[in-house]
């Protein structure tokens, strides 16, 4: 940490700076004992709001109720980069295996609706969210990123974008909307706003809650149980069993908490540093008066913001997984992986080398063995489950819980027949394999990064090996 300049209020944890712009929420009573529901859904987060909101508003007879185990909001939804972006997890390919190119295409024009979805709800519902629809901006600072980025938004073409939807951008323009050290080529987005996570997540619990959702905080689920015959599913709590028609796991990185599903998804950890907000000398060497949200094409790569009150949020993985399956405490994260971000920023930005760092957290996210999200529902069981986001969980919760909404009201829509739903995929494998795959992985993407910086003009045989290993 030394050579950072950090505030004197400098903060690491406390689940994440969003919060502590906004405070903590006073926690909702936990369960009183025994219950028994039409839905239960386990987790408050994104996942678990979005199909409660969308469950009450199509039939508000229905008596729903949310377990979670800390506050609404608190995992990643309350603690990510603040991206409602249209890019959806996994290979297109793989997804299109499933019911055929089209369904992928359609998949990710609901991507695209379900950016606006989020804003139009926000706004319906009174809830302030620092949203700005300002676009994505992809970086390149190498000729293999460079290659890699004009490759993808070729690519892209084949899987429902148009040109209005992904393109090369001129220098010009570039250089005109975010100034990048380094920047030899970016595409943009417009497919992309920034927001407050903390502020969604806590302003749309309260909109759920004052539908007639039961919330349920400080409650822990252990075990969720199928239905056994004609009975009901079940949700084990530490206060008591819920049970309902439909048990409803919306706990993404958290997943391996519950019995049975430690090898379930991967809980991958980011993390992430805040500046002071930047003085108006700074500002006017980096440009970036659109607040696009903004990411490089580095393998190991950051992501980034501009905040409501001029700062910059920037992002990455740091340490990728704990042995164990194990999390963070509060958004703790390491004193080498606050440098790491720190020296990203600063080769990004270097007009803003002495901006003092206001604050340091990290969460954990969802992670498929296959790096596919998937959303599922069975009617014979009376479980269902939504998640494995890998990071692009901000927009990719709102279309999960309105296709909960239609799976538990038995409607076939175009969106449960999407390639998502109803995807099975295989376990992670035990430890020490799976944590030492992982370190592998990433060590491997940090190394092409270093050969691709110093001399690499395609993509470093290093990043190839580390998505064999990985399944990408």
């Amino acid at each position: 940490m030394r050579g950072i300049p950090l505030t004197r209020d400098f903060a690491n944890g406390g689940v994440s700076f969003w919060y502590r712009q906004i405070g903590l929420p006073a926690r909702r009573p936990a369960l009183p004992g025994p219950r028994d529901y039409d839905v239960a859904i386990v987790g408050g987060g994104y996942t678990g709001l979005w199909t409660a909101y969308y469950l009450k508003k199509a039939d508000p007879g229905l008596r729903i109720a949310i377990l979670e185990k800390e506050f609404a909001g608190f995992g990643a939804s309350g603690r990510n980069g603040g991206w409602l972006s249209a890019e959806f997890a996994g290979s297109r390919k793989r997804h299109a295996k499933a019911r055929g190119r089209q369904a992928m295409i359609d998949l990710q024009r609901a991507m695209f609706a379900s950016v606006d979805e989020v804003i139009d709800v926000a706004r319906a519902e009174g809830i302030d969210a620092d949203v700005h629809k300002g676009g994505l901006i992809h970086v390149a600072t190498n000729p293999a990123q460079r290659r890699r980025l004009r490759a993808e938004v070729a690519d892209l073409r084949r899987w429902g974008y148009g040109e209005a939807d992904m393109r090369i951008m001129e220098r010009t323009e570039q250089r005109e909307r975010v100034q990048v050290a380094g920047a030899i080529e970016a595409a943009y987005s417009p497919h992309c706003a920034r927001i407050q996570p903390a502020k969604l997540a806590v302003g749309l619990a309260a909109v759920v809650a004052g539908l007639g959702v039961d919330i349920y905080e400080n409650t822990t689920v252990i075990e969720i149980r199928p239905r056994n015959g004609r009975g009901k599913a079940t949700a084990l709590t530490t206060r008591g069993d819920v049970t309902a028609e439909y048990v409803i796991r919306a706990t993404e990185g958290f997943t391996a908490s519950l019995h049975g599903q430690h090898r379930q998804w991967l809980p991958m950890n980011s993390s992430m540093i805040v500046t002071d907000p930047l003085p108006p000398d700074v500002w006017k060497h980096i440009g970036w008066q659109g607040s696009e949200l903004l990411e490089d094409e580095a393998h190991a790569y950051v992501y980034a913001q501009r905040t409501a009150d001029d700062r910059i949020a920037i992002g990455g993985r740091g340490v990728p997984y704990r042995f164990g399956s194990r999390t963070d405490r509060l958004g703790v994260t390491q004193s080498q992986t606050v440098a790491l971000l720190w020296r990203m920023l600063v080769k990004l930005f270097p007009a803003a080398v002495d901006v003092p760092v206001a604050h340091a957290w990290c969460g954990v996210l969802g992670v498929p063995r296959d790096w596919c999200s998937t959303v599922h529902l069975d009617h014979a069981s009376g479980l269902g489950w939504a998640g494995g986001y890998v990071g692009s969980g901000v927009t990719t919760a709102n279309l999960a819980g309105r296709t909960l909404r239609d799976l538990v009201l038995r409607r076939d829509t175009p969106l449960t027949r999407l390639p998502w739903v109803g995807r099975q995929v295989r376990q992670w494998e035990p430890e020490p394999l799976r944590w030492i795959g992982v370190q592998l992985i990433y060590a491997l993407f940090r190394a092409a990064d270093r050969h691709e910086n110093e001399r690499g003009t395609r993509t470093s045989p290093y990043a190839h090996l580390a998505k064999f290993i990985s399944g990408r």
